[in-house]
């Protein structure tokens, strides 16, 4: 099967790797889960509690910003970061679309095995 023909019903899987690639660190991961709350929360408070120093935080979420999961506020002389859940959304939606094909295909191989 050509790669044009595997990709056919997924034209946008290009356009959520960066959302993907920033998802699949397991500190970033654990990130965007205490940004889930809803509040802004600052560096600081972000190392909370953690083991991983406030550069690394940093370094951590500008990846997840640059992939648009998170966005910065300026506030005084502080930065606190924010979730932004319409990556997260339009990717989890790929997914969902990407299940329901692997689900239709099971569903033709199930049928043509019974018969």
């Amino acid at each position: 099967m050509s790669a044009r023909r595997r990709s056919a019903g997924l034209p946008h899987a290009r356009a959520y790797a960066p959302v993907f690639a920033a998802l699949g660190d397991a500190t970033r991961l654990a990130l965007v889960g205490r940004l889930s709350g809803g509040l802004p929360r600052s560096i600081s408070q972000l190392t909370e509690g953690s083991r991983i120093t406030r550069q690394a935080v940093t370094k951590h979420l500008r990846v997840l910003e640059q992939a648009g999961i998170v966005r910065s506020i300026r506030a005084g002389r502080e930065s606190r970061f924010e979730l932004e859940p319409r990556p997260l959304n339009q990717a989890r939606a790929y997914l969902d679309d990407v299940s329901a094909q692997w689900g239709r295909a099971l569903e033709r191989l199930r049928a043509f095995v019974e018969s």
